[in-house]
């Protein structure tokens, strides 16, 4: 029995020959798939129909896991000439072994894993190493690839480059078929051959200009190196001309880097711990004499790991006399760019609020319990994350400094994390609102919610409510000022 197929990747082609064999119950020793124009196709079989039979009254339908149709998608475009065989005789074997697919240590089963594992890495590598040149037609600037992948991954692979290359005007030419993006439509047609595809212009040179430049000696494993970049990619890479000249001199390039005195430190961090007998020396634990000392000696500080994710150290800013200090938790995503504190959405509530309280922001001594940006990546987004203790105690000498040297008559700490750096203790913000605590140093603690509290409430009203008593904490401060 034989089924034919339109290509070498007509999936719904073997589908359907396949269902039909398993419904007369051909055995797979008897099952053939053959491809159109294939040299395996021969006068007994050119006139050949697809196979409808009529089954034997046991099976009414077939029913397959999902994860057979999504491995056998896979499948059918490694380039195996026994890969359809294979796909029927897993076929064959489901309906008295429905669990089948689950048993990864089958021969089958492992052997079609296998197979898909190739094709998925096959996509990956042209995902990687597809050279576009640039060509002009009467449309203008276009551009044209040539590729020979390890299997049959072109249609697999073309909606990656239509999504990446949207603007573009591209084709990628195999010896499977070709795809071509004209801005608006991707369409499939037939194979082409290397001389069709530009041999060079003047784009090789940056490749190779790129790939010289990032090549590193010291870490340089030539097998590790050709597992991911396998020889017989070498020829359509243009920086591949390279590589036996960088691998021959790995080794002499190695010992210069090593013989190379060390560079000249970052010039900011250079002026933050440059010796100043005025200057903070955090590592020494000497007392800032002045603002001017503070913002140095964050910028140098390590004694916390924060430092090492964040943009820069955020220091407070205000008058060097104000009455009023308010501290906030930590600089967020656009202070931590800035490096000014609350001058992002929350900043922006806060100006809103001080202002219609009679508070102007110019008296105010806006600082952070914590001066470094605390954050996890999301994507490109910079997530917020919560201080804990230890690093809110380790930043506090930073804050003590500073309320010594700018003498506040009231502290309004926004938020629980300012509250424990100001007290000492993890207050409850809503309970001890509007409290006036006396501290040691003769000033007065006020607590109040953060203004990103107000933002994250997604209930309309419960913000406006919200707002009002953090406006009433606002005006309390006021009044305890004067």
């Amino acid at each position: 029995m034989a089924a034919m197929l339109a290509s070498e990747t007509d999936f719904d082609g073997w589908r359907q020959g396949a269902r039909a064999f398993r419904l007369a119950n051909v055995e797979p020793a008897a099952a053939r798939f053959v491809v159109q124009g294939s040299a395996e196709q021969d006068g007994l079989f050119d006139t050949l129909p697809s196979p409808h039979f009529h089954g034997d009254g046991r099976t009414k339908d077939i029913a397959v896991p999902a994860a057979f149709v999504v491995l056998a998608r896979e499948v059918v475009l490694h380039r195996s000439a026994d890969r359809f065989n294979l796909l029927y005789r897993l076929l064959w074997r489901l309906r008295d072994e429905p669990d089948l697919m689950k048993v990864i240590s089958d021969r089958d089963v492992a052997d079609a894993r296998e197979r898909a594992k190739n094709v998925s890495r096959a996509a990956h590598k042209m995902k990687a190493f597809v050279r576009f040149r640039q060509v002009h037609d009467d449309r203008g600037e276009a551009w044209v690839a040539w590729f020979e992948p390890a299997h049959r991954v072109l249609e697999k692979t073309a909606p990656f480059f239509q999504r990446r290359f949207t603007t573009m005007r591209w084709s990628i030419l195999t010896p499977d078929g070709s795809a071509v993006w004209d801005g608006e439509t991707l369409r499939f047609g037939p194979p082409a051959t290397r001389d069709m595809a530009p041999a060079e212009d003047e784009i090789e040179d940056c490749w190779r200009t790129y790939y010289a430049s990032t090549f590193n000696p010291a870490r340089l494993k030539v097998k590790t190196m050709q597992g991911e970049m396998a020889k017989a990619y070498w020829k359509n890479l243009p920086e591949a001309a390279l590589i036996p000249e960088l691998i021959a001199s790995a080794q002499v390039r190695l010992d210069a880097m090593v013989a190379t005195p060390a560079p000249t430190p970052n010039a900011r961090f250079s002026r933050a711990v440059a010796p100043d007998r005025h200057a903070a020396r955090p590592d020494q634990g000497e007392t800032p004499n002045s603002l001017a000392d503070v913002e140095k000696g964050v910028q140098a500080c390590r004694r916390c790991p924060l430092y090492r994710d964040a943009t820069q150290g955020v220091c407070g800013e205000g008058p060097k006399a104000a009455r009023l200090m308010i501290v906030g938790e930590q600089p967020g995503d656009q202070e931590d760019l800035a490096g000014r504190p609350f001058v992002g959405p929350a900043g922006q509530v806060l100006d809103a609020a001080l202002a219609e309280a009679g508070i102007d922001r110019s008296d105010v001594y806006l600082t952070n319990a914590v001066k470094h940006f605390k954050h996890e990546p999301r994507g490109k987004r910079r997530l917020h994350k919560t201080p804990n203790a230890g690093e809110v105690q380790a930043c506090r000498w930073w804050l003590d400094a500073e309320r010594r040297l700018v003498r506040p008559k009231v502290v309004l700490a926004l938020g629980a994390t300012a509250g424990l750096a100001i007290l000492g203790r993890k207050p409850a913000v809503t309970k001890e609102r509007r409290t006036a605590t006396p501290l040691e140093d003769g000033s007065t603690a006020m607590l109040t919610v953060h203004p990103s509290y107000l933002l994250r409430l997604p209930d309309a009203a419960a913000k406006a409510e919200a707002r009002r008593a953090f406006l009433d904490d606002l005006i309390a401060v006021r009044r305890r000022m004067a």
